[in-house]
């Protein structure tokens, strides 16, 4: 496309988001310098290429699915948080927070209040992650709540019960075999098979003591699952453009968007319902952006509005809280370190 139907095409999305109103020729001509019959003739030539719609004859314009999407990715043009609003935000996230699910929470629930849309956050086991401490704790007759500990931060625990009475013997055997075999290994590397071998590696054991291993790998799995939460539902409800069907079909199944998520780059990532069936909420978008700690991806932050969502102003919201996240989750760490090495 030529220039002037770029601008167009860029004025009639931005008018469209400010208004929720087809657009008209004469609301274009305050950003392009063209008689109204010249615009409308190339509102026209943008409908037949896809990238506008007319909801009925006598009706003005409104970009389609390939409209937003040349938008986004060609000529929207964010601008800057000033240094105002970047102080705003750090407030938003108080420093004396100093746990992952504490930060990551408090930006999830800054960002929904900002941009009354819904935010989510899907977080990973990052690859480095080990298992620090596994603990077996009698709590009552045949009853065992196993306690995991990973070197993230992360705290599992499962209640297990076995079939047949435990000794001392039997615990103290399993604490030494599980401190052999499973401490200050990385998560990703259990699987199926180190099970198995584990298994054949109790012996005699295996009958008494295989229920309470399988525990373990089962809270291992659930480590290593993104976890997703979500903030500012309501504003969704709220939302008129949005069927309130699909909002519920997506909070039954909001652990689907780690599909989505999984194969975005770094940086900001938009996705609009159209590009993928597996996403329920119709005419709607989601922007995302990844997070990191210690140089590894820690998760995503992101939000879900209607397709209609003023891009300007979210995009750098989600870019700011994002690397915001990482700042405070690395900065956390160097503390941590700096403690350790004081200590010694």
């Amino acid at each position: 496309m030529d220039d002037r139907k770029m601008r167009i095409l860029a004025a009639v999305v931005d008018e469209y988001i400010i208004t929720g109103e087809p657009v008209g020729s004469k609301a274009i001509m305050k950003y392009v310098g063209a008689s109204s019959a010249t615009i409308r003739n190339e509102m026209a030539e943008l409908e037949k290429q896809g990238y506008l719609e007319q909801p009925h004859t006598s009706a003005g314009r409104i970009p389609t699915y390939n409209g937003y999407r040349l938008y986004v990715d060609q000529l929207i043009t964010t601008n800057p948080l000033s240094e105002e609003e970047k102080e705003l935000l750090d407030g938003m996230i108080p420093k004396d927070e100093y746990s992952e699910e504490g930060i990551v929470k408090r930006a999830t629930t800054a960002l929904a209040e900002l941009t009354q849309t819904a935010t989510f956050v899907s977080s990973e086991s990052p690859q480095f992650s080990v298992i620090s401490k596994v603990e077996v704790i009698p709590t009552g007759k045949r009853l065992y709540v196993l306690l995991l500990i990973a070197s993230d931060g992360k705290i599992k625990n499962r209640t297990c019960r076995v079939e047949i009475d435990l000794t001392k013997e039997n615990l103290d055997y399993l604490s030494e075999f599980l401190r052999e075999n499973l401490e200050g290994v990385p998560i990703n590397l259990l699987s199926e098979e180190m099970l198995s071998k584990l298994e054949t590696a109790l012996g005699t054991y295996l009958l008494t003591l295989s229920p309470l291993i399988r525990g373990v790998f089962d809270m291992t799995r659930e480590l290593k699952q993104h976890e997703v939460n979500v903030e500012g539902v309501g504003n969704l409800l709220s939302c008129r453009e949005i069927d309130q069907g699909d909002i519920i079909s997506f909070m039954d199944h909001r652990n689907d968007i780690r599909n989505l998520l999984d194969t975005s780059f770094s940086g900001i990532h938009v996705l609009f319902s159209d590009e993928d069936d597996s996403f329920v909420i119709g005419n709607s978008s989601i922007i995302s952006s990844g997070f990191s700690k210690n140089g590894q991806v820690a998760g995503h932050l992101g939000l879900i509005g209607p397709m209609r969502i003023n891009y300007k102003k979210v995009i750098p919201y989600v870019e700011y809280f994002a690397e915001k996240i990482t700042e405070l989750l690395s900065s956390d760490d160097e503390n941590n370190e700096g403690k350790e090495s004081e200590d010694k």
